[in-house]
């Protein structure tokens, strides 16, 4: 349908819509649509249409789209502002780190950001470091785009590079999650860009992730720091850095507040951008690597020969694999296969560890990263079946490339691309194991 809107009225649409500009003038976060293009706006996030002059467009909506049109512009006036701030920097590439909370606005203050500096001919590059809402790169990755042209969503940039995580929280890989920012940074400034636009989660209350953030710019150490402040919620953070130039910016009236499930959904949105047209490729476990791989132990490095002779024997059965690794022992049996709980308590007193029993199919589904002999990130993919016989892991992914090594995430997807809970831990509890089984 198509619709007139005044000069200084702002149209808010939530996806998943599309608009297409038939006449006038309008600009989205900093980009101005030409006459007869089309935005997309995806299920789950909200664009601000601000029009300059007396325009006309035409509106397709989903089923749970909505739109509104209010008056003036929805674009704080301190986002205006803070571009000031940000093209006043020397240092090259100059680079700064976007601060708030959950849906405080931070990736369309990123966008708003990249859109200003490219309107000013510079060079600008977009690192994303929040691995529940990646914008970029698949969903529990971080990424990096180079930015050429102006955006309305990141969700449309080609990843340069990624890191894999395999969590869609930095609360449990902090140190990681550290290290691979600060790799993917370097990688960066090598490319020469002018300005490093780097986003955050918005993991922000309590003093672990007052420290994480506090360690994340220590060892990022940006120019300007833009917070993103609501009521206060970011002033632990920002009283404990010390020296950093510190920019105020406010969230705006019109941000779309989204639950749980809705960040969710756009994870999955994300799972099936990266996971489709996939193959089933098999991967001989002696010939990649395995990385993070406690729940299994599928590195033949943790596995000792005579530690699984003991181990067969105590347990009175042959399991599908048995690894030690450092703090316990994993044994992974058939779907069906029963355990007799005294012989786990033997094994548990032998080898003075912990015993975790996972059943054949557990697998299904877990996320994985494929990188290539050089590290370069090549894509995700699902696990389909860990075949202990043939020692080889089945994977559900698009990626073509020749894979060198494979990381085991923490997030399981059905055929569907949908997140479901993973399978709890089974360690051996004696009081209570019979019930597992």
């Amino acid at each position: 349908m198509k619709r007139a809107i005044e000069k200084d009225k702002t149209l808010l649409v939530d996806g998943p819509a599309s608009v297409t500009l038939c006449s006038g003038k309008v600009e989205v976060f900093g980009s101005a649509p030409s006459v007869g293009s089309k935005v997309v706006i995806r299920e789950g996030k909200r664009l601000p249409f601000a029009i300059l002059e007396n325009s006309e467009i035409e509106l397709s909506v989903g089923d749970t789209a909505a739109v509104e049109e209010v008056d003036g512009n929805t674009i704080p006036a301190s986002w205006i502002e803070s571009v000031e701030e940000l093209l006043k920097l020397q240092n090259r590439p100059a680079t700064a780190i976007v601060l708030g909370t959950i849906d405080s606005g931070k990736s369309s203050y990123c966008t708003y950001l990249i859109n200003r500096i490219l309107t000013q001919k510079r060079k600008a590059t977009i690192l994303d470091g929040d691995l529940g809402q990646s914008d970029i790169g698949p969903p529990s990755t971080i990424a990096y785009a180079v930015v050429l042209k102006p955006i309305t969503d990141p969700f449309n940039l080609q990843a340069k590079n990624a890191c894999f995580i395999g969590e869609t929280s930095a609360a449990n890989v902090t140190d990681q999650m550290i290290e691979a920012l600060s790799s993917l940074k370097k990688e960066i400034k090598n490319k020469e860009p002018e300005f490093i636009i780097i986003n955050t989660d918005g993991w922000i209350d309590g003093e672990c992730a007052v420290d994480y953030k506090k360690r994340l710019i220590e060892e990022m150490r940006p120019d300007a720091i833009f917070a993103i402040q609501q009521k206060g919620e970011l002033t632990p953070i920002l009283d404990r850095l010390e020296g950093y130039r510190k920019i105020l910016v406010e969230s705006p009236s019109a941000i779309r507040q989204r639950d749980r499930e809705k960040r969710k959904s756009l994870r999955e949105l994300g799972y099936k951008k990266y996971l489709r047209n996939p193959k089933v490729q098999s991967f001989s476990l002696s010939w990649i690597k395995v990385e993070n791989d406690d729940a299994f132990g599928l590195s033949k490095s943790r596995t000792l020969t005579r530690q699984v002779r003991k181990v067969t024997e105590l347990l009175g059965m042959k399991p599908l694999h048995v690894a030690e690794l450092t703090d316990r022992i994993n044994i992974i049996i058939g779907r069906k296969r029963w355990i007799n709980p005294e012989n786990l308590k033997n094994i548990q007193e032998h080898s003075k560890k912990r015993i975790i029993v996972t059943r054949k199919g557990e697998e299904e589904g877990l996320l994985v990263g494929l990188y290539d002999n050089n590290r370069k990130f090549l894509g995700i993919g699902a696990i389909q079946e860990i075949d202990y016989v043939r020692k080889a892991v089945k994977v559900l992914t698009p990626t073509s490339e020749e894979v060198s090594t494979m990381i085991l995430g923490k997030i399981r997807l059905d055929k569907n691309m949908k997140e479901i809970p993973p399978p709890e831990e089974n360690n051996v509890d004696f009081t209570s194991f019979k019930k597992l089984f």
